[in-house]
């Protein structure tokens, strides 16, 4: 499951640390400061990502099981 998992953090990543920086870029009063708040953003958006990516592996991993009743 960590193979698929870091998988998916690779494209969750990407787009929760994109999110974080057009967050910053968008509103005025943290434009100002963009030296700072853009890597902070980017950073907290991947580490969002983590728990994230984990969450959406175990449900894939949850659907190709098959339960025999």
């Amino acid at each position: 499951m960590l193979k698929l998992a870091s998988m998916i953090f690779t494209i969750l990543g990407t787009s929760f640390a994109g999110i974080g920086v057009l967050i910053v870029l968008i509103v005025p009063s943290l434009s100002s400061q963009d030296r700072l708040a853009i890597p902070i953003a980017a950073l907290i958006g991947a580490a969002l990502a983590l728990p994230c990516s984990w969450i959406v592996a175990k449900r894939i991993m949850g659907l190709q099981t098959i339960k025999v009743a």
